[in-house]
């Protein structure tokens, strides 16, 4: 450990910031060092103008990430690069002076925003150095082309460390390496070989990149190190999972070789084994039981940098125990496995969950179980088996489903579990190697099954009271007091219980035991919750569930505000959780920078929730086990809360998205519930296997479930370092 923090693997930005902002545009640079270790080292990708000017872009095509054919649009020209025929704009074709006084940088990557494309100008390399980078890599991809074409980086090059320091030059030419060896000072600057795709073939010896693999020692006459894809080290199976890790990190250091991985990026998951976490992900590189790469080049430093500074060996650490924050499964680690399943509550004990869940629903014998929803079509595969049984019950959802309270117990323990994502439209599938494991639990099972293993506390959700009762003949709140009491959590102090509810009817059917804290369940999306509402809800409840849009507003992705529902609970000692928390980057806001572990210091941190409901338990567990959760600890590097509003405050007036209108406060109407009906008899069977009630008609077929994405924010100082970057680079 000691050795480690010694010895930190490098955090290398790819064109600064380039997963938020246009590549090495002065945002992304200047952004990169405020939010980064404080050794981050900036990369370039080195193009040449006509005048021989460096300015920083990765694609040789400059039409890929500015606006240079709206600006030159009869200027596009072919070239032979690397035996083949590129078409497009290239940056040799213009002076520097027609580049930095007519063409603006755009976002190249659509999944990131494009909010300031057009208002940033591209940056020279003496721009990027400007603003005194702790060090500096020069990357050189087609010297062969530029030699072809008569320019020179190697003139370049020397001529520009005369005057300023290179740190680091790669590339993919070994001649080109091979010539700089004489003209580099080798005590400032190394020379790193970087490896293109296995079949690639290397310019300069023919060979493909994979045969040069095999003899690395070769590759020590002309380098200091090499620049690998990350599958090199960590191959992929086709189904995306990791696979036995590879032999070039230690082959590599065995022959005195610094090892750098590159295609790190939050916004382009890599192996499902890492659950959308893209810290997960760098922790695999530098913190595994057999070896740790050099650094790691990413488009999302500050991702990188918390990797390393404040998770990597940490997985042992106690989480603090002063103010503890709880981390409460979501239908169990439903990002893992099929929700409400036996395999997904393991999970989220062995995550680190300090409150396991169960939404509880009935079956049409009345037994009680744990499942997602009252439709077994969210989680199962019901279509198939019982789609005579759909129907539309208007008083549960809009939509027709397969309810529990149709099929028996029995048909129920037929159907097969099926992880499905919340965000069906972002084409991020989850775990698909799980899609169908696991078995449903009746709660009587889930509850010995928390007592067995002995976490902290267990939480109770209850839907629907008032229809099963009236329409059903079935008392879910019966059904759950008997579970309970029949497992003695009424009779012990030892795990907390949690009753929640949308029905404040429900909650104050448990207020005859003390020792049960009550959680009124919110759906909607509010702004705020006035003095009179919140002592309402003190009449019914010890803590709420909030959206997560009803504590951070977004608009267009950004977030725009905080509001005060969280302190106005706090103010009437009602303790607030958020949900629900996910690690899909298409479910988190910019401002949070693609990173669920700033989503959580955002909420945690800045916001001062008290509890995070979450399909992923794992990524919390590890962020509050982490020093950095601490914002007054003494550490090298802080986890910085997002500061809504602060992306926004960046870009031009007249690009914002347009404002919405606010959600409106939550009111006493909105909380208070009439009392629940008696249970009625049940009804008799329809023809169609279900209870017939008025509520209920049968439909032929349901169409597909949807999904809806909210996304959120949080900030000890980021805004401060923003608007100090603004500055800096004279914005």
């Amino acid at each position: 450990m000691a050795d480690f923090k010694c010895n930190q693997p490098l955090v290398i930005a790819r064109g600064g910031f380039s997963g938020l902002f246009p590549e090495s545009s002065s945002f992304a640079n200047q952004i990169a060092l405020s939010t980064s270790l404080s050794n981050v080292v900036l990369f370039c990708n080195l193009q040449l103008t006509k005048d021989s000017v460096g300015i920083c872009q990765t694609d040789i095509r400059l039409d890929n990430s500015t606006n240079v054919a709206v600006v030159f649009p009869k200027s596009q020209k072919t070239y032979t690069i690397n035996g083949e025929n590129v078409r497009g704009w290239f940056a040799l074709d213009y002076t520097s002076d027609q580049i930095f006084n007519n063409v603006t940088l755009t976002q190249n990557i659509y999944s990131r925003p494009s909010l300031f494309d057009g208002t940033l100008p591209l940056s020279s390399v003496d721009d990027a150095i400007g603003v005194k980078p702790p060090g500096f890599w020069v990357n050189v991809q087609y010297d062969a082309f530029y030699t072809a074409n008569k320019l020179s980086v190697s003139s370049y090059i020397q001529k520009t460390t005369r005057f300023i320091g290179i740190s680091y030059i790669s590339s993919p030419e070994i001649g080109f390496l091979k010539k700089m060896n004489g003209i580099i000072n080798k005590a400032k600057t190394k020379l790193i070989f970087k490896f293109l795709e296995a079949d690639a073939v290397e310019p300069t010896t023919k060979q493909t990149f994979s045969s040069i693999l095999k003899d690395l020692s070769s590759v020590k006459s002309f380098a200091s190190g090499i620049l690998v894809p990350k599958e090199y080290i960590w191959p992929l199976s086709k189904d995306q999972y990791l696979q036995t890790p590879t032999s070039v990190v230690a082959d590599a250091h065995k022959q005195g070789l610094e090892v750098y991985a590159y295609g790190f990026a939050n916004d382009m998951p890599g192996s499902y084994n890492y659950s959308y976490d893209p810290t997960a992900e760098y922790l695999q590189f530098v913190d595994n039981s057999e070896f740790s790469v050099d650094g790691v080049l990413t488009d999302f430093p500050p991702t990188a940098s918390e990797a390393i500074a404040c998770l990597a060996h940490n997985k042992n650490a106690a989480r603090p125990s002063k103010g503890k924050i709880l981390v409460i499964s979501h239908h169990g680690a439903s990002g893992v496995y099929p929700g409400s399943t036996d395999l997904a509550y393991q999970q989220s004990v062995d995550d680190g969950a300090d409150i396991i869940d169960c939404s509880v629903q009935m079956s049409k014998d009345g037994v009680p179980f744990c499942f997602n929803s009252a439709d077994l079509l969210a989680g199962s595969n019901a279509m198939t088996s019982f789609m005579s049984r759909s129907t539309m019950i208007s008083e549960i959802q809009p939509t027709s489903g397969i309810f529990s309270f149709d099929l028996t117990w029995t048909e129920i323990q037929t159907l097969t579990p099926q992880l499905n994502s919340p965000l069906p439209n972002s084409g991020l599938a989850r775990n698909p190697a799980n899609k169908n494991k696991g078995k449903f639990l009746t709660l009587s099972d889930f509850l010995d099954f928390a007592k067995a293993k002995a976490v902290t506390g267990i939480l109770i959700d209850i839907e629907n009271a008032a229809y099963l009762a009236s329409k059903k003949g079935l008392s879910i709140t019966d059904a759950v007091t008997t579970a309970l009491s029949n497992a003695t959590f009424d009779k012990q102090a030892t795990q907390q219980v949690l009753i929640q509810s949308d029905d404040t009817s429900v909650l104050s059917k448990f207020n005859n035991v003390p020792a049960y804290r009550r959680v009124l369940s919110l759906k909607e999306i509010i702004s705020a919750v006035p003095k009179q509402t919140v002592e309402e809800i003190k009449r019914y409840a010890d803590a709420v569930n909030i959206p997560r849009s009803s504590i951070v507003e977004t608009n267009g992705g950004f977030t725009t505000a905080f509001t005060n529902v969280v302190d106005q609970l706090h103010a009437a000692n009602i303790s607030a959780y958020v949900s629900v928390l996910r690690n899909e980057y298409v479910a988190i806001a910019f401002d949070f920078f693609s990173d669920p572990v700033v989503e959580l210091a955002t909420y945690i941190g800045r916001i001062g929730i008290d509890g995070v409901v979450t399909d992923y338990p794992r990524t919390a567990d590890a962020y509050l086990r982490s020093p950095c959760s601490d914002l007054n600890a003494k550490v090298t590097y802080s986890i910085l809360p997002a500061e809504a509003g602060s992306l926004l405050g960046l870009a031009e007036p007249e690009v914002l998205p347009p404002a919405e209108a606010p959600a409106p406060p939550l009111t006493v109407a909105d909380v208070v519930d009439p009392p629940l009906p008696q249970v009625s008899s049940p009804s008799s069977s329809s023809p169609n296997g279900s209870t017939a009630d008025t509520g209920a008609r049968p439909v032929t077929a349901p169409p597909g479930s949807s999904g809806q994405t909210n996304a959120a924010s949080m900030s000890l100082s980021l805004l401060g370092i923003l608007l100090f970057s603004m500055l800096s680079v004279g914005y």
